[in-house]
């Protein structure tokens, strides 16, 4: 790439780290970035610079997305579980010899006072609440509820940021909210519902870890799923200052 140009980059976002990542390269004349959403929440919040809504149409649409608007170098800071369209990422930027760099906040590890029964799917997720558990506080994002929905020994609080649109509970409460969420609130929902028991994803960062503090203070058990693993040969890193390092040494 010609140094004496912006670097032309490509961030895949939705994340808080992408929207802080957009606000540092804001206003910075090395780099000409554009910030991609999904579009799987209704009412995103949109990051600074230029944005985009919706997908590719797969890696073959990224690939051709990528050459017509002369990328140099894509950053994907999607959600740790958003592995499909990382995998595009890497297709994409492989089959143009691009450079392609992750930012996935690290996942949270587990303390020596939490109860966490660590699966891998949101299917062993469901076949893992124990049956003790009549009250189960669900927080897994609103795509993968049907998982639970043949459950019918537990009610469910099932939190979102939009309303799920697959099978739900029989039993079940939904509560639309967004993070980020504080110790105490996270508390006291769980004592005024009567939680017995929580579901998430390994998520990671700050925005919803105060549930699982919350947790571990009331001796709740969780059911933690892992992340996908992430292929050997994919550069990763967890923060915004490591993805400007790298950017910077592209831009010569």
């Amino acid at each position: 790439m010609d140094v004496d140009q912006a670097v032309r980059v490509l961030v895949l976002g939705g994340t808080s780290e992408s929207r802080e990542l957009a606000a540092r390269l804001s206003g910075d004349d090395r780099f000409d970035f554009v910030t991609s959403l999904a579009g799987r929440v209704r009412d995103p919040i949109l990051p600074l610079g230029t944005s985009r809504v919706g997908g590719f149409g797969g890696a073959d649409g990224l690939i051709r997305w990528l050459h017509d608007h002369e990328i140099d170098a894509m950053v994907d800071a999607t959600h740790p579980f958003a592995s499909t369209i990382s995998n595009n990422a890497a297709i994409a930027a492989a089959h143009h010899r691009i450079p392609l760099l992750g930012l996935h906040r690290a996942p949270w590890s587990r303390g020596r006072d939490d109860q966490w029964i660590e699966v891998f799917t949101p299917g062993e997720a469901a076949a893992a609440i124990p049956a003790d558990a009549g009250r189960v506080l669900l927080t897994i994002g609103r795509q993968e509820v049907a998982a639970f929905a043949a459950i019918e020994s537990s009610w469910f609080l099932i939190r979102s940021i939009d309303p799920p649109d697959s099978a739900l509970p029989i039993d079940h409460e939904l509560l639309l909210a967004r993070g980020p969420f504080d110790i105490a609130s996270e508390i006291e929902l769980m004592r005024s519902r009567g939680i017995d028991a929580v579901v998430s994803k390994n998520s990671g960062g700050v925005m919803t870890e105060a549930k699982i503090t919350a947790a571990r203070e009331l001796g709740v058990p969780v059911i933690m799923i892992a992340r996908p693993t992430v292929p050997s040969d994919r550069r990763v890193v967890h923060t915004v200052g490591d993805v400007l390092t790298w950017l910077g040494s592209l831009s010569g």
